[in-house]
């Protein structure tokens, strides 16, 4: 068993380029568990024009952003491409969120505009829609204790992202649209790379991926490191049943909600019986919200 005192080391990779929707607090909510079990961290920020030393790094956080932002990362990403693939390779946990995500791929195709091309790591291409995906997810997942959980957060993206054969998927959704609103997939899973489409931010709503992601960081470092040391997690677990139950709301509501998003869209009356997927259109919308992502 490690000595204490340990350390994570993470690296937060273009954190004024890409942050929105609160995605900084999922470096808040890993700093806060390593510091109330004693874990030391280091963070080492790097934006456009800085390439950092990723073989220091245990844990590597890359989030999403708006278009403009996200094809200026796209650009810089050149420079610290070759290195961050060696990290990755090397099993440094990376946890990438919606444009973070689309990044990784091997490339994201707008609407209007030439691909932009991605890292490559991840088996899969994002195709871009003139209609947006936004609402609250839920997806099951299993990272292999053979104990699923409920991953839950937002999404907003008009990226549809489809997962190759070489990348898993992160869970499989039971509310929401997901990666592309087909298959039920939700993110991806590669090495130690863990991408999803999920705002929140995720990680302080889901305290059981944050732990283990950090367990992972610290495997990375520290082969003989053992469990994390169990938190009380009150409050994480009342963020957690809060976002449930808005990502599931009362059938009542959720029916109306589905035959008025079939009616707009001109499919059968609201007096005929409602398909199944209504209510995943009902998710769907072309409505600018007031910030926006791939």
């Amino acid at each position: 068993m490690t000595q204490t005192p340990v350390t994570v080391r993470i690296c937060h990779l273009y954190p004024r380029l890409l942050s929105v929707a609160g995605d900084r607090g999922n470096l808040f909510a890993l700093t806060q568990r390593c510091a109330w079990r004693g874990i030391g961290y280091s963070v080492t920020q790097a934006d456009a024009g800085e390439v950092p030393d990723f073989t220091q790094a245990d844990l590597i956080l890359l989030h999403g952003g708006q278009d403009r932002e996200m094809v200026a990362a796209a650009r810089d990403l050149e420079a610290k491409a070759g290195p961050l693939r060696e990290a990755i390779e090397a099993d440094a946990v990376v946890l990438a969120v919606c444009a973070g995500f689309q990044l990784l791929g091997r490339h994201y195709a707008p609407v209007q505009g030439p691909p932009i091309p991605g890292l490559g790591v991840l088996d899969a291409v994002t195709e871009g829609s003139q209609a947006r995906f936004i609402g609250h997810v839920v997806a099951e997942c299993d990272l292999g204790s053979g104990r699923p959980h409920q991953l839950t957060g937002f999404e907003n993206h008009s990226g549809r992202t489809y997962l190759g054969s070489g990348t898993k998927p992160l869970g499989r959704v039971l509310t929401g649209a997901g990666n592309n609103g087909q298959d039920r997939t939700e993110g991806a899973r590669y090495r130690e790379v863990y991408a999803t489409y999920l705002h929140g931010p995720v990680l302080p709503k889901n305290p059981w991926l944050a732990d283990h992601l950090l367990a992972r960081a610290l495997a990375h470092r520290y082969q003989d490191f053992g469990p994390l040391a169990p938190l009380t997690d009150q409050a994480e677990a009342q963020a957690h049943t809060a976002a449930l139950r808005l990502a599931r709301p009362p059938a009542t509501k959720w029916r109306a909600a589905a035959a008025a998003a079939v009616f707009r869209m001109g499919r059968p009356s609201p007096r005929s019986p409602v398909p199944a997927a209504a209510a995943e259109t009902a998710r769907i919308t072309d409505k600018e919200p007031r910030w926006t992502s791939h």
